[in-house]
């Protein structure tokens, strides 16, 4: 089960693709012959793009523009890939059109965007979903039923990181700031998501550290997160590292280890795709003797999982579960803000 618990029902929802870029592409290739979801059209700023596009990944309609594909009447909702720091502007203006969303994350660059999102989408009675491809997993799923299920007792501390060396740094849009650039939004919102998946609230305050770029964006950073009952958590990320990922959640009676890749693979060796498996393995009780037990869960693509459970609470209109995931946004966001502020003043800061 992912994190919004749903059950599978039909109709299949129709999504357009507001944009053209790569991870785009990924997610037409992904979903794709889904019982759940239907990619019914695609939009780009030049419509030879976009027909290029459809073209490519059978999709029916294009667009020349993204407000052509909001006033297309057959779309049911729109997933957007593009830049962060277009989320908000193209969230809002989709669900004033009526169309739900499925957002890439990170949701926003704040948490009064992200407010602001959340806010038009409840205003026109839409939904509105970041999509953390990882967080619909089925081994995200078999993690939370072992922690809620007591596996390692009582959660005491989390550590979470991600990284990984960024491609064509002069020109790649992780290195812009004005595009909402950086390694804590891109990379870091990854295990921070992970962090508020586990500990279920936000911190009381967060200090850390960064490593800047000529850009002008954090190319590394880590940081400590301090909770209102004792708790602790850690996070690092990096856009300067080789590719590592990996979370230890330690408990009073136990430790779960995770990789919590977006996308996995049943086959040892990787599929077509460059999926690998993920690892998930469990040690119950609080001695180094004890062997960890791996653990086993479906496979497959993280934006397929996304799409489909977005369908299933689109066609139960389950706001509650909907609302759920907002709170975690929302609360990923005013992390985000105070570890960005933190790190650029050298202080530890308060949240909210």
């Amino acid at each position: 089960m992912s994190p919004l618990h749903p059950a599978p029902i039909r109709p299949a929802l129709r999504i357009g693709i507001l944009g053209c870029a790569r991870i785009a592409a990924q997610f037409a290739r992904d979903v794709a012959g889904s019982p759940e979801v239907e990619i019914v059209a695609v939009a780009s700023r030049q419509l030879d793009t976009a027909r290029a596009f459809a073209a490519a990944h059978g999709i029916a309609r294009c667009h020349g523009s993204y407000e052509a594909l909001l006033a297309d009447q057959a779309v049911d909702a729109v997933y957007i890939p593009l830049p962060n720091s277009l989320h908000a502007e193209w969230a809002i203006r989709a669900c004033a059109a009526g169309k739900h969303v499925l957002c890439e994350k990170p949701l926003s660059l704040g948490r009064a965007e992200a407010q602001a999102m959340f806010d038009a989408a409840r205003q026109h009675r839409v939904m509105l979903l970041e999509a953390y491809p990882y967080y619909f997993q089925p081994q995200t799923g078999a993690m939370l039923d072992l922690l809620h299920g007591g596996a390692i007792g009582a959660v005491r501390s989390v550590q979470a990181c991600f990284g990984f060396t960024v491609g064509q740094p002069t020109t790649n849009i992780r290195m812009k700031p004005e595009l909402g650039g950086g390694a804590l939004l891109d990379a870091g919102s990854y295990p921070l998501s992970l962090i508020r998946l586990v500990m279920g609230v936000a911190p009381a305050r967060v200090r850390a550290d960064a490593t800047w770029a000529d850009s002008g964006v954090d190319i590394s950073m880590s940081a400590t997160l301090f909770y209102a009952d004792g708790r602790r958590a850690q996070l690092s990320c990096a856009m300067d590292a080789a590719n590592h990922r990996r979370a230890v959640i330690v408990g009073s009676e136990g430790t779960l280890e995770t990789e919590y890749l977006n996308h996995t693979s049943a086959d040892p060796a990787g599929d077509a795709r460059g999926y690998l498996p993920s690892a998930l393995r469990v040690r119950r009780g609080i001695s180094n003797a004890l062997p960890f037990e791996p653990v086993e869960a479906g496979t497959g693509s993280g934006f397929r999982f996304a799409a489909q459970a977005f369908a299933r609470v689109w066609a139960q209109g389950d706001f509650a579960a909907i609302e759920r995931a907002a709170q975690a946004s929302l609360d990923n966001m005013a992390t985000l803000e105070a570890l960005a502020l933190s790190a650029r003043e050298a202080r530890t800061v308060e949240l909210a």
